[in-house]
């Protein structure tokens, strides 16, 4: 059976609902988002968003991995113009805190970890190999580690304790306004040193 929507429509109406995630998505979150908020900037029937994503979750990653490349590009250049694999850490996890300062979605996915959960969970075979292909990372320690320059430990640790900043802008109130950034330098300064062989 021949699809009701042209490749046009089918172009026109993925970018609508897109921009309507994105907005829905990181200003009132992935529970309360209906479909009928989705598809009503669509102009679309809400049986019809199937023919485009296959849930809301989908929508959300589709929205994730439209963006990684240029993170990953941003991520990638930290990692690559840094004068020393300490250095690198360090500017590396700097930018990954200003990025989920600075980005919605993902301070939003950051936050509300149920949300990563339900989003990862509709993780298919392609989607792990798209996501995976934009984390510049893991290859950076594996070389880095290959080089003698980071500490010999099981990579997914290694990536563990760098993750481990991430929960630090959730506890900013926290920590307090008055000495988050000092907080922050700190222990990224203490994460890159003693993970390095430097």
């Amino acid at each position: 059976m021949p699809s009701p929507f042209s490749a046009e429509d089918r172009a026109r109406i993925t970018e609508r609902l897109l921009d309507a995630g994105r907005l829905l998505f990181t200003t009132q979150g992935l529970r309360k988002t209906s479909l009928d908020d989705l598809v009503a900037p669509a102009g679309i029937a809400k049986s019809s968003f199937y023919a485009f994503f296959a849930s809301k979750e989908a929508l959300y990653l589709e929205l994730m991995l439209r963006q990684a490349p240029e993170l990953h590009g941003r991520l990638a250049a930290v990692l690559d113009g840094a004068a020393n694999a300490r250095a690198a850490i360090e500017g590396f996890l700097h930018a990954t805190v200003r990025m989920l300062d600075q980005d919605p979605l993902y301070r939003r996915l950051i936050t509300h970890p149920e949300e990563m959960q339900a989003v990862a969970r509709r993780m298919g075979p392609d989607e792990l190999v798209r996501a995976q292909e934009l984390m510049p990372l893991p290859a950076f320690l594996d070389a880095a580690r290959g080089k003698g320059q980071v500490i010999d430990a099981d990579p997914d640790e290694l990536l563990g304790v760098l993750q481990t900043v991430l929960l630090v802008p959730l506890h900013r109130k926290d920590i307090g306004e008055h000495r988050y950034d000092a907080v922050l330098d700190r222990l990224i300064g203490i994460i890159a040193t003693g993970l390095t062989e430097e």
